[in-house]
C-alpha cells in the first residue's frame, strides 16, 4: 500500500475527532515510532510503498486514536522540556504548563546555591524531580507518590534521563505524616514543589475523553467540598519541612487561584505570588517561608 494512502485513511478515519493538524502530527509521530521513517518521506518519495507487516501496527494505532487513547501511550513515552520519558495509564502524561512551573523553580536557584534540597511532592511520571534534578546536577532531590505503581515508572525515567533522585512512597494525607529516608527523619528542604490533584469532581464532565478515560483518576480529581485538601497538608508539612526562607511552589487549579493563595496567605508565607500561564491562566504559586 501506498504511504500516501495511508496518510490518507488516517486524515478520514479521525477527521472529526481531532482538529487536522493534530492528525497530521499523530501520523508523523507514528512514522517515526513505528516504521523509523523521517516525517518528510512523503515530499521526497511521494509514492513510497510500506508492506503488509508495516500497515498493521500503523493501522493499530489508528484504531487506538478513534477510541481516543493518547498518542503518548500509543507511543509509550512523552516528552517534557528536554526529556524523553517513559508513560502508562499510572501516571499523568506531563503537560506544557508544568514546564513552566519547573522553569520558574528554576529561575529561583541561585547559582552559588552549593547543594540546594528538593522535594516534589506527587511526582507521577517524576517529571518535575528528574528536570530539575538534570538541569541543577549538584542538587539533592527527593520525590513521594502514594503510588507505587507510578514510583516505579519514575525510577525507569531517572535511569534513562541518567539522574539520581531518592523515590520514596508516601501519602502526604496521612495523619502524623513523617518523611524518613536514609534511616533518619528529612531534613528541611530548600524547595518544596507540587502538582497535586486539584480537579474538582464538577469539572470532570469538561474533560476530554483522552484524559478521562486514559489518565489515573487518583492524580487527577478532588471533591467539590474539599477541593483544597492537598495543598492544605502540604503547607502543613512545609512548617516541618521547608526551611527559614526555603520556597513552595505550586501547581493549582486556575478557578481556585485566590483561595489558594489566601491559604499561603492565612499560613504567615511571604511574598506570596500567583503567575499565569501561557494560556492566560492562573496556573502556579509560590511562597517564601518566615
Amino acid at each position: 500500500m501506498l504511504l500516501k494512502e495511508v496518510k490518507s485513511v488516517f486524515c478520514q478515519e479521525l477527521e472529526g475527532i481531532y482538529p487536522k493538524e493534530e492528525i497530521i502530527t499523530f501520523f508523523s509521530l507514528l512514522l517515526e515510532e513505528i516504521l523509523q521513517l523521517e516525517r518528510f518521506v512523503l515530499v521526497l518519495h511521494p509514492q513510497y510503498q510500506i508492506t503488509k507487516e508495516e500497515e498493521r501496527p500503523m493501522f493499530a494505532a489508528l484504531a487506538r486514536l478513534k477510541n481516543e487513547e493518547p498518542i503518548q501511550h500509543i507511543l509509550g513515552k512523552a516528552h517534557f522540556m528536554d526529556l524523553e520519558l517513559q508513560v502508562n495509564p499510572y501516571v499523568l502524561i506531563p503537560r506544557p504548563e508544568t514546564e513552566e512551573l519547573v522553569q520558574w523553580v528554576l529561575a529561583n536557584i541561585p547559582k552559588n546555591n552549593s547543594k540546594p534540597r528538593i522535594l516534589d511532592i506527587g511526582t507521577g511520571s517524576g517529571c518535575i524531580a528528574i528536570a530539575l534534578a538534570k538541569a541543577v546536577p549538584h542538587a539533592e532531590v527527593v520525590a513521594v507518590d502514594i503510588s507505587k505503581k507510578a514510583l516505579q515508572v519514575a525510577k525507569k525515567n531517572a535511569e534513562r534521563n541518567g539522574v539520581v533522585v531518592e523515590f520514596l512512597h508516601a501519602d502526604i494525607l496521612s495523619s502524623g505524616f513523617e518523611l524518613i529516608y536514609g534511616g533518619k527523619v528529612a531534613h528541611p528542604f530548600d524547595y518544596i514543589v507540587s502538582n497535586p490533584p486539584y480537579v474538582r469532581e464538577k469539572e470532570r464532565g469538561a474533560m476530554r475523553k483522552n484524559v478521562k478515560a486514559y489518565e489515573p483518576e487518583q492524580a487527577l480529581y478532588v471533591s467539590d467540598e474539599n477541593p483544597l485538601r492537598f495543598y492544605k497538608a502540604i503547607v502543613g508539612f512545609s512548617e516541618d519541612y521547608l526551611s527559614s526562607r526555603g520556597q513552595l511552589f505550586f501547581e493549582i487549579n486556575q478557578y481556585l487561584a485566590q483561595e489558594t493563595r489566601q491559604l499561603l496567605v492565612d499560613n504567615d508565607f511571604k511574598e506570596v505570588e500567583l503567575r499565569k500561564d501561557i494560556f492566560g491562566n492562573f496556573r502556579f504559586l509560590k511562597g517564601i517561608q518566615p
